[in-house]
């Protein structure tokens, strides 16, 4: 693994980024054939720097499918916990490297900074490895439709409005995040699928869930008062699709919690992606055909 904490404070976030980032990966790339092939990929809050980010699963994913155009909608590396501790595992760097590589590949790059990124947004209209920097971005769908792609942060009122607030709630967020990893440390020596337990008390919580509501809501409006047919963005960790009066909301979820993407197929179709149980699904698969491999031998 490369990096120190002393990079960080010496020379700031950003410059320890491009440092890490030409760092070869300790777990090599398969070969992309035979990957799933999409027109868009859409992925954002993954949150590197941090012990929450499921890399692993985020690594079988990117080795798992390729596209003319991938978009980081903000939040791929947690600039806030940086700052205060250094945390940075070979698996973090892994997930660069494949995201530079996949630029040098010829598939266009457009990163969005979020919040927890932030120090990303003073480089907007810059280029840094084939991968765009931008404040937000307007994509237009195989099928027609004007989509505008943002983070979210800015349609957060406790960003906006109690700064001090999201960081406490960052906080609690963390420690509800180590709670599930220890949660998951058990099930998996059970041989039990991953589960977040963040999400499920999102989902419990009625203040959470009515927070969401009305975040969509908010996006879907300006979204609307833009003349576009609908918003992609990330933010809240809720990977999600609903429809305001003919205006289309996407949240390509997290890799934290639900481990989602957003992907559009080559005749416009989009579809939400949680990668966890697509590997259940793939490996489900896996054991019927060895069954079935077992049976034909037997016969």
């Amino acid at each position: 693994m490369i990096g120190e904490q002393e990079i960080f404070e010496n020379e700031g976030v950003v410059s320890a980024f491009r440092r890490l980032a030409a760092a070869e990966p300790d777990l090599p790339e398969p070969s992309p054939d035979g990957r799933r092939r999409y027109r868009t990929v859409w992925i954002s809050d993954v949150h590197l720097g941090t012990k929450g980010c499921n890399a692993e699963l985020l690594i079988d994913f990117l080795d798992s499918v390729d596209s003319e155009t991938m978009y980081l909608v903000g939040d791929i590396i947690d600039g806030w916990r940086l700052k205060k501790k250094f945390y940075w595992p070979s698996s973090h760097n892994d997930i660069v490297w494949r995201i530079l590589k996949r630029a040098r590949r010829g598939t266009r790059i457009v990163y969005i900074p979020g919040n927890h990124d932030e120090m990303f947004r003073q480089f907007t209209g810059l280029s840094f490895g084939g991968v765009e920097i931008r404040r937000a971005a307007f994509h237009d769908t195989a099928d027609g439709r004007r989509l505008m792609v943002l983070h979210g942060d800015e349609f957060d009122a406790v960003m906006l409005a109690h700064r001090w607030l999201a960081f406490a709630g960052d906080a609690a967020y963390t420690l509800l995040m180590g709670l599930s990893r220890r949660v998951n440390a058990v099930r998996g020596r059970m041989g039990l699928p991953y589960w977040s337990l963040s999400k499920m008390a999102k989902h419990k919580v009625k203040n959470a869930v009515e927070f969401i509501s009305r975040y969509e809501e908010v996006v879907a409006r300006a979204a609307a008062q833009r003349g576009v047919d609908g918003v992609v963005c990330g933010h809240i960790h809720t990977a999600e699709f609903r429809n305001f009066d003919g205006i289309e909301y996407w949240n390509d979820g997290d890799w934290v919690e639900g481990c989602n993407a957003l992907v559009e197929h080559f005749d416009g179709r989009m579809e939400i992606l949680n990668w966890p149980e697509e590997i259940a699904r793939r490996d489900a698969d896996a054991r019927a055909s060895q069954e079935a491999d077992r049976m034909a031998e037997a016969a």
